[in-house]
């Protein structure tokens, strides 16, 4: 019985990783309209992210503890609902055409995405004991979803009619129908979560706690976490960064329109949601870490594709990597979280802290593209790659 109230919650959480793809793969679209709009450099567009993924690092570890206290499934609840209002606040950023209360909205956004990923990941990991890895990846699946559908989303109801725009007013309230729209389903998804009275599993965490009582007082006593949480940070800014600029990309160096690179993107994303769903399967018959590893050298290899030859060939090279980005992020939480037992809730918040990566890397990447030019400046996720092989190889050891 308790099985299938697990597999049962499991599926309900499909809609949350869903949204939680949907919404930030959205900063893909928006940040070279915005650029466009407020005529901005490329340092001043990754401000975006960075007021996006900056909430992971504010509010991440406060959310950790909270969850503690209130549980999952109320979490889930709240991050729905604050998620809901950071969209509504679009409305008036673009009413004003203010890039200023934009990344406000962003931020206020982003918070309630920090509070669904803080709740979502270790829900899911502790809801299948002994296959965190495999359960997670598939459920992620959904989260590539959403961010395959997202950019079809943005240039159907966000870029196809800029063009009839007699001002940069009318381009920025161009976002506030389909920002209220999200608003709208994000309540209602609210409202369903908490009709579904999904299983409140703290006790679980006490359990595994008893089962590897170990004496350890801190997370930071657990290498595997610490180094966890830093691979993280490098695939979140990697991935990130890499989604930010390939429009702008394909825009300077493939000769593609604005409005079509958005289209191009849903192969970046749609790569990743693939990659989890064949990913989920393979590791059930190789170990996560092995997985990691080899899809870390692939994307090495293609970044310095990209680099050296440049044109048509770099598009498609950086476009492939959303495919071997598949099954990174829910390989490193689950093996950095392995064994945590009562610090999971805790672990979950400092890690959804970590993504600041994708606050910080896209900025990075923004200034070198800024001194040299945007081939070049792949360099900066090229390191990140390197750091999560070594995690692969060595840092993921729990002992």
């Amino acid at each position: 019985m308790q099985t299938k109230s697990n597999n049962f919650a499991l599926v309900a959480l499909t809609a949350l990783f869903f949204v939680m793809g949907f919404i930030t793969v959205l900063n893909d679209i928006l940040i070279p309209h915005l650029k466009v709009i407020f005529e901005l450099n490329h340092f001043e567009s990754a401000l975006v992210q960075f007021c996006f993924f900056g909430a992971y690092f504010v509010t991440g570890g406060v959310f950790g503890k909270l969850l503690e206290k209130i549980g999952y499934p109320v979490g889930i609840v709240l991050g729905f609902i604050l998620t809901a209002i950071g969209c509504v606040l679009f409305y008036p950023a673009a009413s004003m055409a203010s890039y200023s209360i934009f990344l406000g909205a962003f931020f206020i956004l982003a918070s309630g995405v920090v509070l669904l990923q803080t709740a979502g990941n270790p829900f899911v990991t502790l809801l299948a004991p002994g296959k965190e890895a495999t359960a997670l990846t598939l459920v992620q699946a959904f989260n590539s979803l959403g961010t395959t559908l997202g950019p079809i989303f943005g240039a159907a109801f966000i870029l196809s009619d800029t063009v009839k725009y007699a001002s940069k007013l009318e381009e920025a309230q161009s976002v506030q129908i389909p920002y209220l729209a999200i608003a709208g389903i994000l309540i209602l998804l609210a409202i369903v979560i908490y009709l579904l009275k999904l299983p409140d599993i703290r006790k679980r965490t006490e359990v595994v706690s008893e089962e590897n009582y170990d004496k350890k007082e801190s997370l930071f006593e657990y290498p595997h976490f610490v180094l966890g949480a830093a691979a993280i940070f490098f695939y979140v800014g990697a991935e990130v960064s890499i989604g930010s600029f390939l429009i702008l990309t394909m825009e300077k160096f493939a000769n593609i329109k604005e409005i079509t690179a958005a289209k191009y993107i849903v192969y970046y994303w749609g790569g990743a949601m693939i990659g989890r769903f064949i990913g989920s399967f393979i590791m059930t018959k190789i170990a996560p870490n092995k997985c990691l590893a080899f899809n870390s050298i692939i994307n090495i290899c293609l970044i310095i594709i990209a680099i050296l030859i440049g044109g048509k060939i770099a598009m498609i090279a950086l476009l492939v990597i959303g495919l071997f980005n598949s099954i990174m992020f829910p390989t490193i939480f689950s093996l950095a979280t392995k064994k945590l037992g009562k610090f999971t809730s805790r672990a979950s918040g400092l890690i959804s802290m970590a993504i600041v990566g994708g606050a910080l890397i896209p900025p990075v990447q923004g200034l070198v593209a800024d001194y040299f030019n945007l081939l070049i400046s792949y360099i900066v996720p090229l390191l990140c790659y390197f750091y999560i092989l070594f995690f692969a190889f060595r840092g993921y050891k729990t002992k």
